[in-house]
């Protein structure tokens, strides 16, 4: 089966630099993934974080349609709990009206910031409408089809483009794979936040068992996996470059859960949420080596899963070296593509 491969850059900060060079390092990596034949590059919304500087996915995935001819741009993901639904679709509308058929709406389900940050962008807006009801709001108003019993029926997010974004949702969980089989939307596995491949292979299970149909353009599931890939020439500086991917956890006591950058993050999520906690750091799962071995894990992984588009995630913080890694990710299954065929 041949495997999609795309791309999740959360435009990190790199040592000694700054926003403006960690948005310069995604243009580029864009521009080459369009030129290498990647299938999508995604962007990712942080807030109030000096580790990432991507806070706002709309304008960014703007300006990097503007600079690539082919590849899909988007989202992964808009942090729609915080939103309109309309201004969202709105935003969406006119990118997809400037980029006809290459602009993707992932719609992710973290907080995507600290508690000061979330309580900054939800200011004036009291609305406790669930995900799941705002991204059916959201689709009817991609589509320009409001429902007639709606309390909208007959506003339209203008301008209405002939090819609407396509709408995806992004989780780590099973009950985030049965929220888009309910709601009949493309979903994608975050395992770069949740690193067990059993519960990976079982969301997707559990998504495709729960999938119906939804009425608008999406008609039968479409199941993609988003993985931590480190590729590099060597096993040894492969591992290296791994070795500094940390998954950092704050567990508050009110049972919630959240996947952090850094510690210094993790206390500072605690202190602004005012409640006890703990921190929990472990090694992260990525996958990693040589292109050769890279391309053999990420195969068996698709395998497992049943899934044929591959999301790579690689939080390198050398620009030069996730530049490298990503271009040795498309010659491994560039050369096996060639290996099949002849």
């Amino acid at each position: 089966m041949a495997i999609k491969l795309s791309i999740l850059d959360q435009s990190v900060i790199g040592p000694g630099e700054g926003a403006a060079d960690a948005l310069r390092h995604t243009i580029e990596l864009a521009r080459l993934a369009d030129r290498w034949g990647y299938h999508r590059f995604w962007v990712s919304e942080h807030h109030d974080s000096n580790l990432v500087a991507g806070s706002s996915p709309e304008v960014l995935i703007s300006h990097l349609l503007a600079l690539t001819e082919r590849i899909r741009v988007g989202s992964g993901g808009v942090m729609l709990q915080h939103y309109s639904p309309y201004k969202v679709a709105e935003n969406f509308n006119v990118l997809a009206s400037l980029a006809p058929g290459r602009v993707d709406l992932g719609i992710g389900r973290t907080p995507g910031g600290l508690p000061l940050s979330m309580k900054a962008l939800q200011k004036g807006h009291s609305d406790a409408q669930p995900l799941p009801d705002k991204i059916g709001e959201l689709r009817q108003f991609l589509h320009d089809r409001v429902e007639a019993d709606s309390p909208f029926a007959g506003l339209v997010a203008s301008p209405v483009p002939d090819h609407p974004a396509d709408l995806i949702l992004l989780g780590a969980s099973v009950s985030s794979a049965r929220t888009a089989g309910s709601l009949g939307l493309p979903y994608v596995f975050a395992q770069f936040i949740n690193g067990d491949p059993d519960e990976a292979e079982a969301a997707i299970r559990v998504y495709r068992e729960a999938f119906r149909p939804s009425g608008f353009a999406d008609s039968s599931p479409e199941s993609i996996l988003s993985l931590p890939v480190i590729v590099a020439d060597t096993e040894d500086e492969a591992r290296r470059l791994s070795d500094d991917y940390k998954v950092v956890r704050i567990w508050l006591e009110s049972g919630r859960t959240i996947t952090v950058g850094s510690v210094a993050h993790a206390e500072e999520y605690g202190r602004q949420a005012e409640e006890p906690f703990r921190i929990e750091v472990e090694q992260a799962y990525v996958v990693h080596g040589t292109k050769e071995s890279v391309f053999r894990q990420v195969s068996a992984l698709a395998e497992r899963c049943g899934v044929g588009e591959i999301v790579a995630i690689a939080s390198v913080k050398d620009a030069a070296k996730r530049l490298r890694s990503f271009e040795l990710l498309k010659e491994a299954f560039a050369e096996a593509a060639v290996i099949h065929e002849s």
